[in-house]
Order: C-alpha cells, then structure tokens, then sequence
C-alpha cells in the first residue's frame, strides 16, 4: 500500500503544480495544448515504445487485453440499462455516458500511478490497445450514427493505426517478441524522451483544472455521479471478480489490472464527445470527479489486495 499511496501523492504534487500555474497565471491556457500535443505525439508514444518493448508482450496480452475488453463491456452495458431504464436519455447521451464510466485513462494517470505503485507499467499497454483499438471505434462509430454523421469505414478502420502510441506500441511489441536488442545510439534518445512523458501529461492535467465547476444543477447530475461509481468502485470489483475466477490471476499481477480497472476517465471521452456535442458535460465532469476520487480507491485496493 505505502507504493500505492507514494504514488498518488506524486502524481497529485505534480498535478497541484499545473493548477497553481494556471490560478497564478504563470502559465497560459495555450501551454496546456502544447503540452498535450507534445505528449501524446512524442513523449508518450516513447514511453509505451519502452515499457512495451521491455515487457513479457505474450504474457500480458494472453490475459490483460481479453479482461479489459470484458470488464469495459460488462460495466459500459450496466450503465447503458441504466440510462434507458431510469435516465431515458437518447442514445448518443447514452454511449458517451457508457463510454466514461468505462474508459480508463491508461496513459495519462496509468503508467505513473503504475511505475510508482507497481513498480512496472508493462500492464498499461494491453488496456491502451484494446481502448483504442476496439473500445474507441465502437463508440465513434455509435456517436456518429446518433448524431446523423456519414461514417468512412476506411477511416474509421485506419483511425487506430494512425495513433501515434498505437505505432509505438506496435513497434514496442515486435522488439519484445523477436528479442531484438535496439543499438543504443537508437536507444538513448528514445529514453530521453520518454522520461518528460508523465511531468509532461500530468501538468497538462493540472492546467485544465483550473476554473472547473462540475456538477452543476441541470447537467445531467446524477448521470455523471452514477458514471463516476461505476468507474471508481464498479469496475475495480468486476475487474477483481474476472481476474481472479475466470483468468485464474493473483499476487501481484491481479493488484496491478484491479488497479487499471480504478484508473479515472481518460480525457479521450470529452474529446470524443466534443465534436458531436453530445453528453460533452457529462464526460467532462465525470473525467474531473473520478481523478479527485481515483486516491480513495486505489488506497482501497492496495490496503485489500497489496
């Protein structure tokens, strides 16, 4: 547990430090984007090349990405029967609703959280493929029909493999499976740019805090409070319930994927829902309710499980 909690307090230092620049004005609003672009184009993918690269990729595959894929579905169908059933919210709500009480941010808050908690974030990479391999065009492909938008399907087929962390991962996995040993002169650099990855996203984080009300009377409430549970105390025990009777997992491995299971949601759904203008409140206060309260879980898990 004490890696757990070291963790969470350097993730939410880091993240605190991001907040003040923006409340102090040290930092501009225009930081932020060029923050997140920098990470997700170059900082981030050079992480995942090296965690993945390192990793056992047979193993965690074998077992992490069919139990992501499962527990999303199961707690993205649970929320969706409850909206038809109690919130009678139309489709598109639905599936952004679906979508953030059941997508982990893997990257941004999962690879620090599991470096320092874990002390490996091999286990991030199989939920970041199945999210945006599978889960992500899903859902796309729902939001564009809802909403009366033409979908490509070429498009929407070569959307995933034109991510840059997906083609970091790729390449990552084909280094782990043939066993080859990269020069160092290659080498070098990528480690270089990996180690601002997590500084990087986590201040970005910070900055988009500030100035946020959520909650608020009239913008679907008790949607989000509802998506908010099923993401912080919902998935973790279906996740725990998979991993431990169907996959036969425990030790060590099985606090790490219960954990990825805790993660907040990714700031991937407001962005997904931005452009249909669709359920966009929801996904963003349940992405800021469920990182301030991801702590609790997470202590949660490791005081039962570590």
């Amino acid at each position: 547990m004490g890696g757990v909690l070291t963790g969470i307090l350097i993730v939410a230092s880091v993240i605190a430090v991001g907040y003040l620049a923006a409340r102090l004005r040290i930092l501009g609003p225009e930081v932020q984007g060029a923050l997140t672009r920098t990470a997700y184009y170059v900082t981030n993918p050079a992480l995942l090349f090296t965690v993945v690269a390192g990793s056992d990729i047979r193993a965690a595959l074998g077992t992490d990405a069919p139990l992501a894929l499962l527990s999303a579905a199961a707690v993205g169908l649970l929320y969706s029967l409850l909206s038809f059933l109690f919130f009678r919210r139309p489709v598109a709500e639905t599936a952004v609703g679906a979508m953030a009480s059941s997508y982990a941010n893997a990257n941004n808050i999962g690879i620090p959280v599991s470096l320092y908690a874990v002390g490996t974030a091999q286990h991030v990479a199989p939920v970041l493929l199945a999210q945006i391999l599978v889960l992500a065009p899903v859902y796309l492909t729902v939001l564009g029909l809802a909403s009366g938008s033409k979908i490509s399907w070429q498009r929407l087929l070569l959307q995933p493999f034109a991510n840059p962390m997906i083609i970091a991962s790729g390449l990552g996995a084909v280094i782990a499976v043939t066993g080859w040993t990269v020069p160092e002169l290659l080498l070098k650099p990528v480690d270089m740019l990996a180690g601002g990855a997590v500084p990087m996203v986590l201040l970005a984080f910070g900055l988009s805090l500030a100035g946020r009300a959520p909650l608020q009377k009239g913008d679907g409430r008790t949607e989000s409070l509802v998506a908010t549970s099923l993401k912080i105390a919902g998935m973790p025990v279906i996740v725990w319930a998979l991993g431990r009777f169907v996959f036969g997992l425990e030790g060590q491995h099985l606090l790490a994927i219960v954990i990825m299971g805790a993660l907040p949601t990714a700031q991937n759904v407001f962005l997904f829902a931005s452009p249909y203008r669709r359920g966009v409140i929801v996904a963003r206060d349940v992405i800021l309710c469920t990182t301030l309260l991801c702590a609790g879980s997470l202590l949660v898990i490791a005081w039962l499980l570590g």
